[in-house]
């Protein structure tokens, strides 16, 4: 049994079809719908695997998962490109950590080119800076679609509406309880998101972080703007900070999604500040990772608190990459939230962590490039629940 249908529940699903089709596989989600969350609300971008530190998962899914998901696309018939991206250093101050990325492009073995300021005006005639890293293989997918499509293929019993409210773990199988009833398996796979960390502990297995949510919030240019951006714009990241900043991404349809900001949100499915949840509030709160993390990291999330709350302020950090755009080109588009976990000690976990327990697979942190290495990731799953029904005998 799954618990989540996402695109990482679901690849598992898929996966484990593959790897031993004569097992019944049920996937419970609590929406009545797939992909609700984190699949249903990211950029859609096929990352390139250029930011992630050589020898981690990240690195090692991403890498493989970049081609891998453009293969399944072609082959399924789905919506997908291969643009490209630049990443632009704005001033000068950013050319050692640009060269930085160039180097370990290289280590990865990506398509990389340095460009000078009059190269990106070849590539993007309105992005202003002084040089720009080109990586060839980031590109764009419908996840949603992709996410259905492992549903379709996975011939798992998927059951929608279906609200986890407890798990009894035994000897000789577990009996989750949900809203609809309860159903017994012999192994629980937990790929839950932004719950990950909760059906953990109601299978009995302390997972040791917590997720702290935050939310991602666009704003989409206005059609008459959109021609500003040709592909997909970054910015060079700040290291001490693991969000990649704000970006310009065309999607699939034409249009320019501007963002993200990445603000505390008051709730883990509050994707607006008026939504909030006292339960998650007070979860948060009372971790103490949350304190040691906001300790270190104030001033950051205090610039993009007030990019959250300004429009000005956003059109004015945007402008450094865009000169030309103004505060009236950006229209608000749909937010979303990054499960993020966050250990006692307030480290942000920045790879993809599983851990198991008799009888139970735990995801507990996915984070991007998860939906671009979903398939890797499937099959790790897929392979460590096969293990665990191997030991219950």
């Amino acid at each position: 049994m799954i618990i989540g249908a996402g695109i990482v529940g679901l690849s598992a699903a898929y996966a484990l079809a593959q790897q031993a089709p004569e097992l019944d596989v049920v996937v419970l989600e609590k929406e009545p719908r797939l992909a609700a969350h984190q699949t249903g609300r990211n950029s859609g971008v096929i990352h390139s695997g250029l930011y992630y530190r050589p020898g981690s998962l990240k690195a090692k899914f991403a890498l493989a998962g970049a081609a891998e998901m453009v293969e399944f696309c072609k082959e399924q018939g789905l919506p997908h490109q291969v643009t490209g991206k630049l990443v632009v250093a704005v001033d000068r101050s950013e050319l050692p950590r640009l060269h930085a990325l160039a180097q370990r492009g290289r280590e990865h073995g990506l398509p990389t080119r340095e460009l000078g300021a009059a190269q990106i005006a070849e590539h993007e005639p309105h992005i202003s800076g002084v040089a720009a890293l080109h990586v060839g293989t980031t590109g764009l997918a419908d996840y949603p679609a992709v996410a259905a499509r492992y549903a379709e293929l996975s011939g798992a019993r998927i059951r929608t509406g279906n609200a986890v409210t407890a798990i009894d773990r035994r000897g000789d199988g577990v009996t989750v309880t949900t809203t609809l009833g309860e159903v017994r398996t012999r192994v629980l796979v937990n790929c839950a998101g932004l719950q990950s960390d909760r059906i953990a502990r109601l299978a009995g297995d302390d997972p040791g972080l917590r997720i702290v949510p935050f939310r991602g919030e666009y704003f989409e240019l206005a059609p008459e703007a959109a021609s500003l951006v040709r592909g997909l714009v970054y910015p060079v990241p700040d290291p001490a900070f693991p969000f990649l900043g704000v970006h310009l991404t065309r999607d699939l349809h034409g249009g320019v999604h501007v963002g993200p900001n990445a603000v505390p949100a008051l709730a883990r499915e509050g994707y607006d500040w008026r939504t909030i949840s006292p339960r998650d509030l007070l979860e948060t709160a009372s971790w103490p990772g949350t304190w040691s993390l906001a300790s270190r990291h104030w001033r950051a999330e205090a610039v993009e608190l007030r990019r959250s709350l300004s429009t000005r302020a956003f059109t004015h950090a945007l402008q450094r990459l865009l000169p030309a755009v103004t505060e009236q080109d950006l229209l608000p588009a749909p937010a979303g939230v990054r499960a993020q976990a966050v250990d006692r000690h307030g480290v942000l976990v920045d790879d993809f962590a599983f851990a198991e327990g008799p009888r139970t697979v735990h995801v507990l942190n996915a984070p991007s490039p998860a939906a671009t290495a979903s398939l890797a990731i499937g099959r790790e799953i897929a392979g460590r629940a096969r293990a665990a029904l191997d030991h219950s005998g």
